[in-house]
This record gives structure tokens, sequence and C-alpha cells, in this order.
């Protein structure tokens, strides 16, 4: 019988949840060899949320996810049991809550005069058709690390498409051109449905508890070793003949400093880098602190590996420029559904049908979205959550005048009433809850070859990095399908597995697909 190797897996996220299940189910590698060691307290990375009705609740995002995309999510969940319908898998309950529950926004856009903005047309002149086109169209040779206002014409930034799309992904104009053109492939079924948000698909309750838990669950009873409140300091390692080798890891926990030597034939998987690195919270009556890496440490690992080695990227690529990766985000808890009520009335949809509604003329460009509720698993009868966010925070609000950063949970409400024309009175028993991220879309920076490493770098013999920040031709950053789908190929690497990781479903070349794209780009 071959010994099956240790795997010892750093951070908790998604990717590494993913990796340990993958080692498990496709290398048969016996749980009781895999530990995680998770600086938090909590396992789930950037899929988050927790809270109570007392305290409220809060979440710093809400990815979203598709079953005509995400090939090795589905993958995954479709071995992962539901927490709450035996003999369900996550996936087969999520399809069943789809199928009841179908997106169909009727006010994906509002604008100043708290009017719905048409949206069956996408407002394109005919050179946005032609520089879309050929920027589709492009190599990402071509493209290196050009932005997406290297591409498109200015007019193309005012036009409703880029109102939806860019609040859909949290795209910025100053953000990679290659992303952006990966983006367009990706979702081109989204293209056509983009004022709809007909192809969005939703968990049942949030990520956290929709997702993380139940995996984590199946882990552990698989005998995984979950350790929290353990932050790994350094990455001890050697190099022989020109093979990276990690042979140790040091970590400190309950104020005390370990070490764990990594034997001969053993993995270690390292979530490079975090999108939410250095998040802050605020509150009713303060704004969340504006914190930089140098408050969480979250990047060093990664930056002290690439040091000297390009074939491991270059973290400062990604990590240099808070001014372009940060936005903000707020999550409301409600005990009047008054609010609720009133939005179903102005926008036409019953909460978790319609998506997000952007108010395209807000000084901040905020957006909020109303879930099915209940959002969490432990959210009474008779209390509302919603979330929001916005991708211009830095500036001066339409009704409020201060910068988002400088305000408080009760600020931000106020700017909402006032975009919605509701009276303050709405949010009388409200508690919001506001999230700075100063690396949410870090990913999104323009880069060129190299930047980021492959999931195992060439030259590693036992290191694979499992994160938004490594290269996979064809897939797309800040979804939840590139952190597992660089766990699937990090794994099926280092144990030699025959089994082929699931292919990026080609929907581009789909000539239904591109007939469906054309007319739209021309309504």
């Amino acid at each position: 019988m071959t010994t099956k190797p240790s795997a010892y897996l750093v951070g908790a996220g998604i990717g590494s949840l993913a990796a340990a299940a993958f080692m498990i189910r496709d290398g048969e590698v016996p749980g009781v060899n895999i530990t995680i060691l998770e600086a938090s307290p909590i396992a789930g990375g950037s899929l988050d949320g927790a809270g109570n009705a007392e305290d409220g609740y809060s979440m710093r995002g809400g990815r979203m996810v598709t079953t005509d995309n995400y090939e090795c999510t589905w993958d995954l969940y479709k071995s992962i049991p539901s927490l709450t319908r035996p003999g369900r898998s996550v996936f087969e309950e999520t399809l069943e809550f789809n199928e009841r529950h179908k997106s169909n926004s009727m006010a994906r856009l509002v604008d100043r005069r708290r009017a719905k903005v048409p949206v069956a047309s996408m407002g394109f002149s005919m050179q946005d058709r032609l520089e879309l086109l050929k920027l589709s169209q492009s190599s990402e040779e071509s493209l290196g690390a050009s932005r997406i206002t290297d591409c498109l014409s200015p007019g193309f930034f005012e036009t409703p498409f880029w109102y939806m799309w860019s609040t859909t992904f949290a795209f910025q104009p100053w953000h990679s051109a290659v992303e952006f053109k990966r983006y367009l492939l990706r979702f081109v079924l989204e293209f056509s449905r983009i004022e709809t948000l007909a192809g969005v698909k939703r968990t049942i309750y949030n990520q956290y508890d929709s997702m993380v838990l139940p995996l984590q669950k199946w882990l552990l009873d698989q005998g995984v070793h979950l350790i929290l409140d353990c932050k790994v300091t350094d990455i001890l390692h050697k190099t022989e003949d020109g093979k990276f080798t990690v042979t140790g890891l040091e970590f400190e926990r309950t104020g005390a400093c370990e070490t764990i030597a990594v034997a001969e034939g053993d993995l270690v998987f390292l979530q490079n880098g975090s999108m939410t690195d250095a998040s802050s919270l605020g509150s009713m009556t303060s704004a969340p602190a504006q914190l930089t890496k140098a408050d969480s440490g979250g990047w060093t690992l990664w930056e002290r590996l690439a040091e000297g080695r390009p074939e491991f990227g270059r973290p400062a690529v990604f990590n240099s420029s808070i001014a372009q990766a940060w936005w903000e985000s707020f999550t409301v808890t409600l005990k009047d559904p008054s609010f609720f009520r009133q939005m179903t009335q102005f926008s036409g949809n019953e909460p978790g049908t319609g998506g997000l509604v952007t108010f395209k003329d807000s000084n901040w460009l905020m957006s909020i979205v109303l879930a099915f509720q209940p959002h969490f698993a432990n959210q009474p009868a008779d209390v509302q959550v919603f979330w929001g966010y916005s991708l211009f925070p830095d500036r001066v609000g339409n009704f409020v005048p201060k910068a988002m950063t400088d305000c408080n949970g009760a600020e931000i409400l106020r700017e909402l009433c006032g975009h919605l024309r509701f009276d303050l009175e709405t949010m009388a028993t409200a508690n919001c809850i506001p999230c700075r991220m100063p690396y949410l879309t870090s990913m999104f920076m323009p880069r060129e070859p190299g930047d980021r490493p492959l999931p195992v770098p060439d030259g590693s013999r036992n290191l694979a990095f499992v994160s938004q920040f490594v290269e996979i031709p064809e897939d797309v950053v800040f979804t939840v399908e590139y952190s597992i789908r660089a766990a699937q190929m990090a794994v099926y690497e280092l144990l030699g597995i025959e089994r082929k990781v699931p292919a990026v479903t080609p929907h581009a070349k789909s000539h239904h697909a591109q007939f469906d794209a054309f007319l739209k780009a021309f309504r």
C-alpha cells in the first residue's frame, strides 16, 4: 500500500478548504493527514457572514454564482452534503432553490430623479461596438498591462451597459483590459441578459452559511485538522538541484511560537495574498478604520517567497495602490419591515428576485441588493438583512457632505434614503455596519505575464499557491470558481491525479451565444 503524504494548508479560505476536499475525494489522502492553519478565529476567508439580530449582521461581500459556468465549484459541491436537506448535496439544494426564486430585475438602474432607467438598449455607439469587438478579439500578449480606458472611448463609460456590467462585477475604468476581456468571454451569456440578471444564481443563505459551513463540516467529519487563531509567520525552505522545497512552517498560537516540520513528500498549499486583507468594520456611530497591509501582514509570506524568485510572481503589482483597489460595503439589519415593503413596491421585485439596484448618478456609485430572507441561518423571522456597496467611497456624497470612507452607518443610511426619497423613519430601527476593504479589487490591477504565479510554480517540488492571485488561462478572478479551480489544478498536479480538471465552458465560441450578444449590442 502506497503511503499517502501529509498536507499543510496556510489559510482557511474557500481555496484551501476545496484543496483539502479534492485531496480526500480524488487523491485518496486520509483526512487525518491534512492540517489547515488559519490566522483568524473562523474559517471561510473572504466568504464570510456573521452576527446576530441584536448586534447586527455583517458580510464583506456577496459573490455571484452561476450554473452556466463554475464548473469546478459544482464538481466539488455535488459531493458535499447539504446541512439542512438530508439526502441532498449542496449543488442540488442550490439548484432547487434557484428554480423557486428566479432573477428578473425590474429596477437595475435608478437615476437622480428616483426613476428607473430604461435598460432595453445598452446605449452603444458604433464606435463602442467596434472597440468592444476589437478588445474581445485581441490577444492577451498584445494587451499587456493596458487598462480598460486604453481600449474604450470615454463615451462607453456613460452607457447603461457599463453601469450594469461594472457594478455587477466591480470593474473600474483603470482596471486590467485583459481581465475585462476575459469577463466578456467567460460571461458572454450574461452580456445578453445583464439588465435582468437572469443568469445570476444565489445560494440559500449567504455564502458562509451555504458554502463554507457544509464544506467545513464534511472536512471535519473526514478527520481534517482545522487549527484556528494560528498565524503562520514563515515558510522554511531549501533549494536543491533547482527545485524549491518547503521544509517547515513557523507559526504563532496562543502566544507561543511553534514549528511544524514538513517531511519529504509532504505538500504545502499557500493562499498567496488576500482581497479582503486589512478589512475593517465600522458601526452606526463610527467609520471603519483605514488600515493597510502593514496592519495585518496578510501579504508578507508571498512577498518573502517571491523575492528573487520571478516564478513566484510579483505581489507588488497588486498591493501597491490602495487608491485603485479599494471599495466599501455595508450590511443593514432591520427589525421593521417597512423598508423592504417600500423597496418591493418601488422596484417591482420581491426580495431575492431583483439583484443589484444601482443608483447610477450616485457620487459613490452605490448599489444595494435585497436577498431572499432569511439571509443568515440564525436570522429570526421578524428581522430583515440587506447588503450594499459603493465603487467610489472616496467621493463626497450627494446627500451627506462627506466621503463615504469617513461616514458611519447612520450617515450611509441617510445617503441611501436620499437616493430612494425614503423617509429616514424607515431606518429608525436599522443597524448599518460599514466595511472598508483596501485591496478588494487588487486582482483586477493591470498586469503582465508572470505577475501571477502558476498554481504550482515552475521548479516547485511541494508548494502550491491557491488564491485569486494565480494564473489560470481563460478563467476570471473575483469568483469562487477561480479559487476552487486553482485548488483542483494544484492538487491534481502535485498528487499526479489522472482525473481531468473540468474545462472552462467555451460559451464565447457558441454561435447561439454570439448571435444573442450581437443582437444585444445593437439594441
